[in-house]
């Protein structure tokens, strides 16, 4: 052997450990602080819940006179709900097809100072399509007053109440039960994004907005109690997205990701 093909010999496996150091590195930084590349969110048991081109894996629950206003969208990689000044509507609802019991959920939502309207991201949830309503707690979005985000409100019929923090019927929740250093931006004068986390787990569900703890709630006794289980929701169901009646709004949603949790041992 020359002493050249010696040399390369020794530097070839060196180049190679380089090169894939750097392709290491370079993954680990895609998408920026924060971010789960989808390789290593699958590895970790993460799962994309949208794709980011189209609603497949979502289905639209409403009553049938609201069928044709088409609300949902996908815009430019994300999930847009847009609801005109005037429009009559009732409740609608974007509906994750698959059911989870216990799992970890983050988003992120963009939201504008202008809208009147609400929304709000149902979990553990279930549509009934005689009934025409949505059973299950839901964690609120509320663009007039961002102070509400990640309040804990159950939409079940014959509870209809804040369940986290606990201050009964809907108009009963006020700015100073918010969290002390809440944070919610608007995206008026910038692309903003707020990051969402949801955890569910046996009775527990807590809910972090920009990284602030807002719920910490436990729910035994109420979300699994015969109410609950008479309309399977609580502890198990869909996740979905909320179009609330009222006034106008634009709000969107993106990296919609999710994984499965296994039960906590007694």
């Amino acid at each position: 052997m020359s002493e050249m093909e010696k040399r390369i010999n020794i530097l070839v496996p060196v180049l190679l450990a380089a090169l894939i150091g750097v392709s290491c590195r370079s993954g680990m930084n895609a998408g920026g602080p924060g971010s789960v590349p989808v390789d290593d969110a699958r590895q970790a048991g993460w799962i994309s819940l949208f794709d980011g081109k189209t609603l497949k894996g979502w289905e639209v629950k409403c009553r049938e006179q609201d069928r044709e206003k088409q609300y949902w969208r996908v815009e430019k990689g994300t999930i847009t709900a847009e609801v005109p000044a005037g429009s009559q509507h009732n409740y609608i609802w974007l509906m994750a097809t698959n059911e989870y019991d216990d799992f970890e959920l983050t988003l992120k939502v963009q939201t504008y100072a202008g809208g009147a309207g609400n929304s709000g991201i149902q979990v553990r949830s279930r549509y009934d399509d005689r009934a025409r309503w949505l059973d299950g707690p839901q964690v609120d979005i509320n663009p007039p007053g961002p102070w509400r985000n990640g309040f804990l409100y159950d939409e079940t019929r014959g509870v209809q109440k804040w369940v986290s923090p606990i201050v009964g019927p809907p108009d009963m929740a006020k700015p100073e039960h918010a969290p002390k250093g809440w944070n919610w931006a608007h995206a008026d004068t910038a692309d903003h994004w707020n990051e969402v986390h949801i955890i569910c787990r046996g009775t527990a569900v807590k809910t972090i907005m920009n990284g602030v703890t807002v719920v910490d709630y436990d729910g035994a006794g109420q979300l699994d109690d015969k109410i609950h289980l008479e309309r399977a929701v609580g502890m198990k169901g869909h996740i979905f997205l909320q179009i609330h009646p009222g006034g106008p709004m634009t709000i969107r949603f993106k990296d919609i990701r999710l994984r499965k949790l296994q039960p906590r041992t007694p």
